[in-house]
């Protein structure tokens, strides 16, 4: 992943830290107003990272409004979906006559290439996300009705994509750039599901589709950890291990196998990088999750067709 962008107004002189505040939110979100409800100093500071074409950003900053008035989109201008998923404090979102107050627990939805207002009355802490509309558009979903709304986080899709977007925001410096640009497709998939059910519009298909993408995603940021299995993924997952099965049902692999899979890629990807020619290759295995060398070994040669000091010395 490509370093996160930081700002932060720790730095500038007490003076400054508003105006410039101010600023970066302009430069940033093309034209976005400021309103820092008349203080004349300011505490904030933004993390920004990518998952593919979903932008995260970590947002901890005093009280403050920003406004996107009534203005032709720019040519040069991608309509983004924006979320707020807050940590601390609330927001207050108004867009399309409608308003939503969330906090934390709870996202809300609105539309950057339409007005809208935010509202943060007191110190926020908020996880922020940005899609492309168009991810969500191109699959037939009707977004009139939807934007400015509270989508939930206590239950359903839109609590599965919580958690989702939380973890992704987590583990994406961990994450190499293939890894982030799933984990990014994976939000885009969460944040339709969310939509669809907030519409009415969810079936069974889609809930296994979205358990199986959850499930794949704490897979994914997890492999390290040796203890991973279809039990912790069920008790992390807060379900049964047979729910779990279920979510891959029709697939190719078991989650076993898809798990084995999944930390042999890993090591693969290792192995083939230079800067880590200096380990063993039982110290890349154990990084990846495995307890047992003899059991890596075998299970290597059977994935790859040769043993992991051939695959290594083939790399350079």
């Amino acid at each position: 992943m490509s370093t996160a962008k930081v700002l932060s107004t720790d730095a500038l002189p007490e003076k400054e830290s508003a105006p410039t505040w101010c600023n970066w939110m302009a430069q940033l979100f093309n034209g976005l107003q400021t309103d820092l409800y008349g203080d004349t100093r300011f505490d904030g500071r933004l993390c920004i990272a990518s998952a593919g074409d979903v932008i995260l950003t970590q947002l901890d900053a005093g009280r403050h409004r920003v406004v996107r008035p009534r203005q032709r989109l720019r040519d040069s201008e991608e309509a983004y979906l924006k979320i707020i998923a807050p940590w601390a404090g609330h927001a207050e979102v108004r867009q399309n006559d409608q308003q939503a107050q969330v906090s934390n627990g709870n996202w809300v939805v609105y539309d950057t290439s339409r007005p809208y207002e935010v509202n943060n009355p007191q110190h926020s802490e908020h996880l922020i996300l940005m899609l492309p509309r168009r991810s969500i558009e191109q699959r037939g979903l009707n977004l009139d009705g939807l934007m400015g709304r509270n989508v939930g986080g206590a239950s359903g899709m839109a609590r599965i994509a919580l958690e989702t977007m939380r973890s992704t925001y987590q583990e994406l410096e961990r994450m190499s750039p293939p890894l982030a640009q799933r984990a990014g497709e994976l939000l885009v998939d969460m944040v339709h599901l969310s939509l669809q059910e907030l519409a009415g519009q969810t079936t069974a298909l889609t809930q296994r589709e979205a358990l199986y993408d959850r499930i794949c995603a704490y897979v994914q940021t997890h492999l390290r950890d040796p203890n991973l299995s279809v039990q912790t993924v069920a008790s992390a997952l807060n379900c049964s291990k047979r729910h779990v099965h279920n979510g891959f049902a029709g697939q190719d692999v078991g989650l076993g196998a898809f798990i084995l899979q999944s930390r042999l890629e890993l090591c693969m990807r290792e192995l083939r990088q230079p800067e880590l020619a200096r380990c063993t290759i039982t110290d890349i295995a154990m990084s990846c999750g495995f307890g047992n060398s003899a059991h890596f070994s075998r299970a290597f040669k059977t994935y790859v067709g040769m043993t992991p000091s051939d695959y290594r010395n083939i790399q350079k």
